[in-house]
C-alpha cells in the first residue's frame, strides 16, 4: 500500500477480509468497496490510527491556548497601565488572579458549546463574532461577580478597558494562528477532522470527490461503497455495513438523489447497526444555503433551509445600533453639513437636497435623502444612471460622489426607520422594476432595511450598472448579505466603507 498507486482502488469482503483488487466497475461484479483516492500523499499510520486521539489533543491545546492568552492580556495590560499612568507596578499574583477568573468565565461556556473541536478550526471566518460575544459575556459576568463580592473599587477602569482589548485582540489573533495551522495540516493529511465513509451510485461519488476539497476540509474519506442498482441493493448494502463496522468512520454519507426514497431508506436502515452518523447526501438547493437545518413541529419535519432576514432580537439589536450612531454622526457632521449646503448652492441652481423615491423595507416606498450633486432631479418612470464624466454632475458634486459624502443626509432617512446604516442600496423605483422582471430574486433585497452602505459597495460593486450582469452580481451580494448578517458583520462593512479603496472604486 506503500509508494504509488492506482487512483481508485476497489475491494471486496470474502470470508471477513478486506481484499483489495483492481478490477472495473460493472453491473455483473460482485459487490465493490471503492477505497479512498489517494490524493497528495496518504496519512500518516499513526495519524489513522490515532484520529480520535489526535482531536482530543486540540481540543485541550485550545482551550489551553485561550487560557493562557487571557491571563498573558491581564499581566500585560495590568503591569503597562500602571506603569505609564502611576509609575509603579503592581502585584503579578493580583493581575494573575484577574486573568484567570475571566479565562475560566470565558474558556467553560466555549467547552460547554464544543468550540474546541478542530471542525470550527478550518474557517477563521466566524470565529471573530463567535470570540466577541462569549468574551462580552466572561467580561460583563466577571464585573458583576466582582461588584457582588465587593472587590469592583480594586479593579481600576482603565486597566480593565485595557485588559478588555488586549485580551479580545490575543484571543483573535491565537485563533487566527490555530486555523492557520490546522488548515495547513489538513492539506498535508497531518490532520483529520472527522473519518467518512461514503456510499452511492458510482457517478455520486465521484461527483462528491471531484466537487470537494475533502482534504482541506479536514475530511479522511476511509472508503466509498459503490451500489450498482436496485436488482443487487441488498447485497451491496450488506457488505457496505460490513465495511464500515470494519474501518469505524465517524460519519457515513449516502450519496444517493433525494428523489431515489427506496434506496435512501435501505441506506439508512442498512448504516443504523453502525456506530456512526449518517448523513443523506447534500442536494445543490441546500447548499445555496449556509444555515440549513432540520425542524420538526409536532408530526411535520422539514428542512429549514432560509430563516427569517432577522430574528426579533436582531431587529431591535439593529435597530439600536442604528439610531445611537447616525445621532451621533449628525451631530458630529453638523458643520460639514452646513459647509457642503454652502458650496452646492454656490456651484449651481437648484435645492440643497435631492429627494427620489425609492424601495425600502417589503418594498414600502420612501424619498431618500442625498446632497445634491447633479443639475438635474430626476424622479419619473425613466431614470437615466450616471455614467463615467457624465455632464449633469456638478464640479462639488463629481467630489461628494467620489467621497461618499453625497450620502450622508440618508443618516435621516435611518432616524426615521426608513433605512439601517448597512443593507442593501435602494435604487430608484424604475430601475427596481425592470431588474425586478430580469433577474431572479431581486426583489428578496427588500426583506432587510436598505442601507447607506453595503456589503456589495465595499466589495468595489458601486457606479452604473449597465448589464444585467453587473446587477446580478451586485445582488449575489446583497443576499449573501442577508442571509448571513450579524452585527459585526455590519460593523466590518462600515470600517470598509471609510477605509477600503474598494468602497471608492467606480463612483462616478
Amino acid at each position: 500500500m506503500e509508494g504509488r498507486v492506482a487512483p481508485f482502488r476497489y475491494a471486496a469482503l470474502q470470508n471477513g477480509a478486506n481484499v483489495l483488487s483492481e478490477r472495473k466497475i460493472t453491473h455483473d461484479a460482485p459487490p465493490l468497496v471503492l477505497e479512498r483516492a489517494i490524493q497528495r500523499r496518504r496519512l500518516r499510520p499513526l495519524a489513522r490510527r490515532n484520529t480520535a486521539a489526535i482531536r482530543a489533543f486540540f481540543g485541550a491545546l485550545a482551550a489551553l491556548c485561550d487560557l493562557a492568552a487571557i491571563i498573558a492580556s491581564a499581566l500585560a495590560a495590568g503591569w503597562l497601565y500602571h506603569f505609564l499612568a502611576y509609575d509603579q507596578s503592581i502585584p503579578a499574583e493580583y493581575l494573575f488572579r484577574q486573568g484567570y477568573v475571566i479565562a475560566v468565565l470565558f474558556v467553560v461556556p466555549n467547552l460547554a458549546l464544543s468550540e474546541y473541536v478542530i471542525a470550527h478550526y478550518l474557517s477563521f471566518e466566524t470565529h471573530a463574532g463567535r470570540v466577541f460575544v462569549v468574551w462580552n459575556i466572561a467580561f460583563v459576568a466577571a464585573l458583576l461577580l466582582a461588584f457582588i463580592t465587593k472587590t469592583s473599587a480594586d479593579v481600576s477602569r482603565g486597566a480593565a478597558l485595557m485588559f478588555y482589548a488586549a485580551g479580545l485582540g490575543a484571543l483573535l489573533f491565537i485563533r487566527l494562528t490555530l486555523v492557520r495551522i490546522v488548515r495547513d495540516r489538513t492539506r498535508e493529511g497531518g490532520v483529520a477532522a472527522q473519518r467518512i465513509f461514503l456510499v452511492g451510485f458510482e457517478a455520486d461519488v465521484r461527483a462528491f470527490q471531484a466537487r470537494y476539497d475533502t482534504a482541506g476540509l479536514g475530511l479522511d474519506v476511509v472508503c466509498a461503497s459503490i451500489l450498482r442498482g436496485p436488482g443487487s441493493l441488498s447485497d451491496d448494502l450488506t457488505l457496505a455495513a460490513a465495511s464500515a463496522r470494519v474501518l469505524r468512520p465517524d460519519e457515513i454519507y449516502v450519496l444517493v438523489p433525494w428523489s431515489e426514497r427506496v434506496t435512501i431508506e435501505a441506506a439508512v436502515d442498512a448504516f443504523l447497526q453502525v456506530p456512526a452518523a449518517i448523513h443523506p447526501g447534500s442536494e445543490s438547493i441546500v447548499e445555496r444555503f449556509r444555515d440549513v437545518r432540520f425542524e420538526r413541529v409536532g408530526p411535520i419535519s422539514s428542512l429549514h433551509l432560509v430563516r427569517r432576514p432577522l430574528s426579533t432580537l436582531d431587529i431591535i439589536l439593529k435597530r439600536l445600533f442604528d439610531v445611537v450612531i447616525a445621532s451621533i454622526a449628525l451631530v458630529l457632521l453638523a458643520p460639514l453639513f452646513l459647509v457642503m449646503a454652502a458650496l452646492i448652492k454656490l456651484d449651481s441652481k437648484g435645492p440643497v437636497f435631492f429627494l427620489q423615491r425609492r424601495y425600502g423595507f417589503n418594498q414600502e416606498p420612501f424619498r431618500i435623502w442625498k446632497f445634491r450633486s447633479m443639475t438635474t432631479l430626476d424622479d419619473g418612470p425613466v431614470i437615466k444612471q450616471a455614467t463615467a464624466n457624465d455632464v449633469r454632475v456638478t464640479r462639488i458634486g463629481r467630489f461628494m460622489r467620489r467621497t461618499n459624502i453625497d450620502e450622508l443626509p440618508q443618516l435621516v432617512n435611518v432616524l426615521k426607520g426608513e433605512m439601517s446604516l448597512v443593507g442593501p442600496r435602494p435604487h430608484a423605483l424604475a430601475h427596481d422594476q425592470l431588474y425586478e422582471r430580469t433577474i431572479a430574486l431581486y426583489a428578496r433585497r427588500h426583506n432587510v432595511r436598505p442601507g447607506i452602505t453595503g456589503w456589495a459597495q465595499v466589495s468595489g460593486l458601486r457606479g452604473e450598472t449597465n448589464s444585467d450582469a453587473k446587477m446580478r452580481r451586485r445582488v449575489e451580494y446583497d443576499l449573501y448579505y442577508i442571509d448571513n448578517w450579524s452585527l459585526m458583520f455590519d460593523v466590518k462593512i462600515m470600517i470598509l466603507t471609510v477605509f477600503s479603496r474598494k468602497a471608492y472604486r467606480n463612483a462616478q
